[in-house]
């Protein structure tokens, strides 16, 4: 493939192995939504790997109709003869069904709210003016904290405006809320931000692949509108996050300067449990850490709901953890979560619960504050900016699930104000000006590593400068204990000769190479099905200049996950309230 080939047509080499993941997963339950995304004569699928004009153009000449085109990732929504097969270049997704979990809140009663004391914010701040946040979600309903929050709603589900099930509404309030109907109690984290409501989801909490795609389409078209995106759902994706269109539709909009946040998930507290999206190295993924009812940082846990890394890749994830325990924000008067858990009713139209969904939200609602101070900060910048300024707890440990640490959003609107003559903001300019200027070397050293050859990695890495070396080595020491713990067993177990100490101790391939988007026959020519997927997984990136953590590149990372049939049909978009 040449040079300039779209990274889309590059991944599209992953369709060998994608084939396996598919096929387990090929027939949505009986209980869909749309009865009928899939029958016995057609099937609907999401088509990538080129462009959308291109993906229409398979889909026709396979005999199919296209549903809807997806620039955002490159394709299309398709419905396709059962039987037709597309090209090798091509990536088809089955359509899959999903289903937001039935809502389990946390006991009402009227407790005091301490997430804006917890992240270092004044009563009564109007953070957020001049930014809009986009809730891709279940709705938001017209409620008195919201009013003249909400810009523009867009409805994909065609089941018409508000929030059926409630949850939407819950993230909104905890972005943006006023605080009005508690004289100020219940105050959002950016009041001052606008929302843009992206309906997804229907009164039963009911969507699926291609419908929350059409919802981020949207916001592509009107990137330049929407500064950041609030996504708090797992989709339990059997894909690698190279290949999944909804990660990579997310993926495409940080490209165009939206900041995505997406949640861990609230499948902890086991190691590797961090669901998709949050798995993706380049989204800001947030964990939710439970404030113990004060505002004294000390006696913060993280959530033994929150989903902890690493990933199979071995990324370091979640980025950071946020007030997500037993936190109080608006309820959807008569929605699912409403009529079904009374006991989370706080006086005034609140509603109490836990998760890490929630603690996307804090976090997204703590970027607008930070764009609104600095609107010059782009994505990467942003997610750099959150990690650095971080505070430590006890209970709040890499290993345990934290990340770099708890949410400051003190200290964030702090350094924004300072950016770019900040020390986070003076460090990013000066790793990412070492990477670019060595993004000769890295690729020498890419290409060592997919030829197996040890002496002439070591070559490359010791070509490198110094401050990029030094990236690396910080790059290392930022991991969890159990990526670093993985990586290096991973490097031992390989037969790298002449690497040394120096080799293993250090995480050169494991980051984004800052701009480059590796779009060369070095590494896009190569087979990724069989032995090759095994050893080159973590290669199949646009790195992008994103602030990465440890990348998985032995097969055993691969071999050993379970990519089960039940992880994909069974698994829920998780808009939990937790208990």
């Amino acid at each position: 493939m040449a040079r300039n080939t779209p990274p889309r047509l590059q991944r599209a080499a992953l369709g060998a192995v994608a084939a396996t993941l598919l096929a387990v997963a090929a027939s949505p339950p009986a209980s869909a939504a749309n009865a009928d995304v899939s029958s016995g004569v057609w099937r609907d699928v999401v088509v990538t790997g080129g462009s959308a004009d291109a993906a229409a153009v398979a889909v026709s000449t396979a005999g199919g109709a296209v549903l809807a085109s997806l620039p955002v990732v490159d394709g299309v929504a398709a419905r396709l003869p059962v039987g037709a097969e597309l090209s090798r270049e091509w990536v088809v997704v089955p359509q899959r069904v999903l289903r937001v979990a039935s809502v389990s809140a946390t006991a009402g009663g009227a407790p005091v709210s301490t997430v804006r004391k917890t992240l270092g914010l004044p009563a009564n701040g109007n953070e957020g003016a001049g930014v809009t946040v986009a809730v891709v979600d279940t709705g938001i309903a017209d409620v008195p904290d919201l009013s003249g929050k909400v810009k523009s709603r867009v409805d994909v589900t065609g089941t018409g405006a508000g929030d059926g099930f409630g949850h939407g509404t819950f993230m909104a309030g905890l972005i943006a809320g006023s605080g009005t109907a508690s004289g100020g109690a219940y105050r959002g984290v950016a009041p001052g931000a606008k929302l843009v409501d992206v309906k997804v989801a229907d009164a039963q909490g009911r969507t699926d692949l291609i419908t929350v795609l059409r919802g981020l389409q949207w916001v592509s078209e009107h990137a330049r509108e929407v500064q950041v995106l609030n996504l708090s759902l797992s989709s339990y994706s059997p894909l690698p996050y190279q290949i999944d269109p909804l990660t990579q539709g997310l993926e495409a909009l940080w490209r165009r300067g939206v900041t995505v946040v997406v949640p861990s998930g609230n499948d902890g507290p086991n190691a590797g449990t961090v669901t998709s999206p949050g798995n993706d190295p380049v989204l800001l993924t947030a964990g939710g850490l439970d404030e113990s009812s004060t505002a004294n940082r000390a006696d913060d846990v993280v959530g033994t709901w929150s989903g902890r890394g690493p990933t199979w890749q071995a990324d370091a994830k979640p980025d950071l953890v946020a007030p997500g325990g037993h936190v109080v924000s608006l309820r959807s008067p008569g929605s699912v979560a409403d009529t079904s858990n009374p006991q989370a009713r706080i006086v005034n139209g609140y509603f109490r619960g836990s998760g890490t969904s929630m603690a996307t939200a804090v976090t997204a609602g703590v970027v607008a504050a930070a764009i609104a101070v600095q609107p010059k900060l782009r994505p990467d910048a942003v997610k750099n900016l959150l990690t650095a300024t971080t505070y430590a707890a006890p209970g709040l440990t890499r290993s345990g699930g934290a990340g770099a640490g708890g949410l400051d959003a003190a200290r964030v609107l702090a350094a924004a104000a300072g950016w770019p003559a900040s020390k986070a903001a003076a460090q990013y300019d000066r790793d990412t000006e070492a990477i670019v200027r060595d993004a000769n070397g890295w690729m020498a050293l890419e290409q060592a590593l997919l030829n197996r050859d040890g002496a002439a990695a070591t070559n490359a890495w010791n070509k490198l400068s110094p401050a990029s070396r030094d990236w690396a080595a910080r790059s290392w020491a930022q991991l969890d204990p159990a990526a670093r713990s993985w990586a290096a067993q991973s490097w031992t177990a390989r037969s790298w000769a002449g690497a040394g100490s120096e080799w293993t101790a250090r995480s050169w391939a494991a980051r984004s190479w800052a701009a480059r988007s590796w779009a060369s026959d070095a590494w896009t020519a190569r087979s990724w099905a069989g032995a090759d997927w095994t050893a080159r997984s973590w290669a199949a990136r646009s790195w992008a200049e994103s602030d990465w953590a440890a990348r998985s590149w032995a097969g055993d990372g691969w071999a050993a996950r379970s990519w089960a049939t039940d992880r994909w049909s069974a698994g829920s978009w998780s808009w939990l309230l937790q208990p």
